[in-house]
């Protein structure tokens, strides 16, 4: 049985209720989620022949892939940037500057002239748009994912950690629904000249929407007493890296067969329908929504199982399962359309049961005057290993050795999701051994 709990504060203010929290996390990653989805469709259906028309199709993937990466580089510095404001300003004013860079730096997107009209200017423009949205992701963490979890039954803990992970399918489905309606709506130079561009538009409304329901919660005096009672405080010192230093790096490696996954069943293989089958690209949309429920009904099925037998031996039986997914995938990707089905089904089935989990059990690991920030930059390092290379890897793989050394690269990912589990388990032992006042 997992023995990495969270500790309730002694006292808890009724004002803010568990609902209130959960509602305002699934609001705050879903609209974090679609953005990240309109970008990556973008990045297969949009910028390689609308901002890389100079390069090759595989090149002009590869070139918006590497674009997607900036973004999970650039959540490390925004975390070490609104950090900072959060100490001196308070979480409202950070909260507020952070989703205004990632709505400025969104609908700017929307605003680029193509490659023709202003040829480079329009890539670096797209670069620097994307490390907004990066730095801007990482500013925006709130806490209230750990607060959640710190209040949650004892009873129920990984369940309730499953519900700031059901932002991911439920952001997936609203930014493919949005670009099977545009595609069917529009000619193919009418998606292109202009079409592809309101999904950005949407993506700056939701953020709008979500930035008034998390400051509802955010600045309210009765979360703030929650915050303090459980000791979450912004901070980032030698102090902090120094004690948190070893659950930091392991924490980062411990999602990356998920993460992998994450970018595997979702983004890597839009990029090969699209290559190989566009005139399957509407209908793949359609099964990545189906994927996605998958996702969903396997998320949440992962909390109970969790409860039940802990979240660490079910990463671990998880990361067993996508070995052999891994090993397996070439052959269901080289069956047809048919088998692409079954690869997005399979693979998202697994990537619910491991990604809703995947947090939790990193975030449990940290003292709790730390983890306010060591999630947050855990977070932001597990992405940028784990997800933020993975379509860029994959697909060059793909294109240099055939579709085996995308399997490979999954399988590795697995591989180091085990060692990484087994560093955590030991690190925490440790500390239990040597701090009797560690929670």
């Amino acid at each position: 049985m997992d023995t990495t709990a969270e500790s309730i504060p002694e006292e808890r203010d009724e004002h803010v209720r568990l609902s209130d929290l959960a509602i305002g996390v699934v609001i705050g990653r879903t609209s974090e989620f679609f953005d990240f989805f309109v970008f990556a469709i973008a990045c297969v259906l949009v910028f390689p022949q609308f901002i890389f028309s100079f390069a090759s199709p595989v090149e002009g993937i590869l070139y918006s892939f590497a674009v997607l990466a900036l973004g999970f580089m650039a959540r490390p510095v925004g975390t070490f940037i609104f950090t900072e404001v959060d100490r001196r300003f308070g979480r409202g004013t950070k909260l507020t500057a952070a989703l205004f860079l990632l709505g400025l730096s969104t609908v700017a997107i929307s605003f680029l002239p193509s490659y023709e009209q202003e040829g480079w200017l329009t890539v670096a423009s797209l670069c620097l748009f994307r490390m907004g949205q990066g730095a801007a992701l990482g500013g925006a963490w709130d806490g209230m994912s750990s607060l959640l979890a710190l209040n949650a039954p004892e009873d129920k803990r990984a369940r309730y950690a499953v519900l700031p992970q059901i932002g991911a399918p439920l952001g997936l489905m609203l930014a493919c629904g949005l670009f099977i309606f545009l595609r069917a709506s529009l000619s193919e130079e009418e998606f292109l000249r202009f079409g592809w561009r309101y999904p950005f538009f949407v993506a700056f409304a939701i953020n709008v929407v979500a930035l008034f329901a998390r400051l509802r919660l955010v600045v309210s005096t009765d979360l703030e007493t929650l915050f303090s009672q459980a000791e979450l405080r912004p901070r980032i010192n030698p102090r902090l890296l120094r004690e948190e230093s070893m659950n930091i790096i392991a924490g980062a490696f411990i999602p990356l067969a998920t993460l992998a996954l994450f970018h595997m069943v979702t983004v890597f293989p839009l990029s090969w329908i699209y290559l190989y089958a566009p005139e399957n690209i509407t209908g793949f949309l359609w099964i990545e929504i189906v994927g996605a429920l998958f996702g969903l009904g396997s998320m949440i099925a992962s909390g109970f199982i969790a409860d039940k037998i802990g979240r660490r031996t079910l990463l671990r039986n998880c990361a067993f399962g996508i070995a052999i997914y891994a090993m397996l995938s070439p052959l269901l990707l080289s069956l047809g359309f048919s088998g692409e089905a079954l690869y997005v089904f399979i693979g998202f089935a697994l990537l619910g049961l491991s990604f809703g989990q995947s947090s939790g059990v990193v975030a449990s690991g940290f003292a709790v005057k730390n983890r306010y920030t060591a999630s947050n930059l855990t977070a932001d390092l597990s992405w940028m290993f784990g997800a933020g290379f993975a379509p860029f890897v994959a697909l060059y793989l793909t294109e240099t050795f055939g579709l085996w050394s995308a399997g490979a690269y999954l399988l590795s990912g697995a591989i180091a999701t085990l060692v990484a589990l087994i560093v955590f388990k030991r690190s925490q032992d440790a500390r239990r051994a040597g701090d009797s006042s560690w929670r």
